[in-house]
Formats: structure tokens, sequence, C-alpha cells
């Protein structure tokens, strides 16, 4: 089990750290544009992309290679396929609660990795999160992509419910 913390400085950047360390960044190129670069704590970048008419899947790519696809489906939940190594694998990621809010990911099976509570922060008018992970979740090889991910579906959720 491990805890992260992403925090923002601005309402266009959010930073990932664990136990004080850089785990990565995730920038965006304007409000409600759902458009980002996803930079890794090795510098490695890659690009959070809307894709079709309506922008309604998101794609994670590394250059011109899929690394990842999310979609929000008709109740709300938030479909992730990875396709890392080849190994194409299924996750989903839910909102859970009114009052207390948070975001889970759960593997195929529906087994929790992890939870993310939302904090909203008044004096910066923005929201960071607390991530506990599960210690299955931290065997995975591309936790870091993972991780970030999911923060970006979160924000995904939470200007979707602004729009509906």
């Amino acid at each position: 089990m491990a805890e992260y913390y992403a925090k923002s400085s601005n309402s266009l950047s959010f930073e990932l750290v664990n136990d004080n360390k850089l785990t990565g960044k995730i920038t965006y190129k304007s409000w409600f544009n759902f458009n980002a670069v996803i930079e890794l704590a090795d510098h490695k970048s890659l690009q959070v992309e809307p894709k079709g008419f309506w922008g309604t899947t998101i794609e994670l790519k590394d250059n011109e290679q899929v690394l990842l696809k999310f979609r929000m489906n008709w109740n709300g939940e938030i479909i992730v396929q990875t396709y890392f190594d080849g190994v194409k694998e299924s996750f989903v990621c839910k909102h859970r609660g009114v009052f207390k809010d948070s975001f889970v990911l759960t593997d195929k099976m529906g087994i929790e990795l992890l939870v993310m509570k939302p904090q909203f922060k008044w004096n910066l008018l923005n929201y960071e999160y607390q991530i506990t992970t599960s210690d299955d979740f931290e065997k995975y090889s591309n936790k870091d992509i993972l991780l970030l991910t999911s923060l970006h579906c979160a924000n995904y959720y939470m200007s979707m419910m602004v729009v509906v």
C-alpha cells in the first residue's frame, strides 16, 4: 500500500508526489479542454488527446503509439483500456459517494486498486487529491502512467458533471 498526493499550483497542472518525490505531472492546455501532457519522473512526455467528432474517447499516446484509451459509459463509469507491451487490459474508474466523494480504480474482476479522495481548496478554487493504492497496484510495471491517467479520469468526470 502506498500514499500519493496530487497537488495543483494552478487549475491547469497537477504534480503527483509520493514520499516527497515527484512521480509525475499532468498539465492541461486550457480549462474544459481534455488535451494534456503527462510528464513522468524520468521526463518522458505523453500526450492526452480526445478522439472522434464529439471527443468522447480520450487516448494517451507516446508519439503515435496509443498506450491507453478511456471513455465514459452511460452510467458514469470510465472504462480504461491499456495496451502496454502489446497486452490489452481493462480497468474501471468510477465515482463513489455523495458526501464523502472518492474515485476508485478497479481491475476487470472488480478488485480495488486505488482510491482517490478529492479535496476542494477554496483559496485556489481547485481540487487536490489524496490517493491510496493497494499492494497489487504497486506491482504494476506502468503504475505511474495509470496513476496519472486516473487523476485525469477524475478531472474528466468532474468537468463532465459540471457540463451536464
